[in-house]
């Protein structure tokens, strides 16, 4: 009895001190991990996204770029970090078709993160480097397929959203071509912008001012849509291939077993943020938007995690596309 008593009292105390830290969260810097290199379109959101939780919680939120394995790294980490609310995790699209592309995870998707909510759905682009031949999209596709031995394709590495919209890419238009992958897309934007590879399918965060400079010629939109900050840019079903569609969303989680009120805590910052003024001309600026306050909360991210593994599952195994 004794013996008992002396462990009820533990657990009460174990409860106590979790309970007391989430009432006082936060007291320290938080860290929010991004899984691909500095520079990329989910480092640019997440830096956005960062600085405006920070000042809604009256603590610095900095950023940490843990690159590499089309972002399972940076999952890796976050999945075995401690669940005290100072570790976050900004990925987008890839964490949903991780599972299918990746035949051995250390982690799993759903079940080893704690959902906050989903942040923003990013359009993507076909660019090219500025001398490209072709002056519009058909002369594009014509040009590529022509010439699809020498023509190369840059990603940002397996699983990464350039990989996943140039795979679907290919496949609508029927024909392979030569891709090089990078870590990150940061670097693959480098050298496309001096010409070492010819084109990629890139997110309009990283590609928006590129176009708009006029460093990288701009075929098409992956939207329904023509976007507002460039109107004359021809969305692909315009441009000659029908049904084309892809956006990129991005979502924040926590390790599992973060305290539900530290969650809680961080989806309302988070869906403080969203309504930044700041933040929405920033995203609009890039070619983007937030998403609706009831999609930045942790069932809409965790609803819409387990329906985009469920969708790609299917896409990636005919594809035949697998990473060890």
């Amino acid at each position: 009895m004794k013996i008992t008593l002396m462990r009820a009292a533990a657990c009460l105390a174990l409860f106590g001190s979790a309970f007391a830290q989430a009432q006082t969260y936060p007291t320290k810097t938080i860290t929010m991990i991004v899984p691909f290199a500095a520079g990329g379109p989910t480092d640019t959101v997440a830096r956005l996204v960062a600085q405006s939780m920070g000042n809604k919680l009256k603590q610095q939120i900095i950023i940490e770029n843990v690159g590499g394995a089309g972002g399972t790294i940076g999952a890796a980490r976050v999945a075995k970090a401690a669940p005290d609310g100072y570790t976050l995790f900004m990925h987008h699209i890839g964490h949903a078709t991780a599972p299918s592309l990746y035949r051995k995870l250390p982690y799993n998707a759903q079940t080893d993160f704690e959902p906050i909510g989903l942040v923003t759905d990013v359009p993507m682009t076909i660019v090219a480097r500025k001398d490209f031949p072709a002056r519009d999209f058909k002369e594009f596709l014509a040009y590529i397929k022509a010439n699809k031995d020498k023509v190369t394709y840059a990603n940002a590495g397996v699983g990464s959203a350039s990989h996943l919209c140039g795979m679907l890419f290919m496949t609508a238009i029927g024909t392979d071509l030569t891709t090089v992958p990078y870590k990150g897309t940061g670097p693959a934007m480098n050298d496309l912008l001096g010409g070492q590879v010819d084109f990629m399918c890139d997110q309009t965060t990283n590609t928006t001012s590129q176009i708009k400079s006029g460093k990288i010629k701009a075929y098409g939109v992956t939207t329904k849509t023509r976007l507002p900050n460039m109107p004359d840019l021809p969305t692909l079903n315009e441009a000659g291939l029908p049904g084309f569609e892809v956006a990129v969303w991005h979502g924040l989680y926590a390790p599992k077993g973060t305290p539900k009120q530290v969650v809680d805590t961080l989806s309302s910052a988070l869906q403080t943020a969203l309504k930044d003024p700041n933040v929405k001309q920033r995203f609009a600026d890039l070619g983007t938007e937030p998403v609706a306050e009831s999609r930045a909360r942790p069932e809409a991210l965790r609803a819409h995690v387990k329906a985009e593994i469920e969708r790609w599952s299917p896409i990636i195994s005919k594809a035949g596309v697998y990473a060890d």
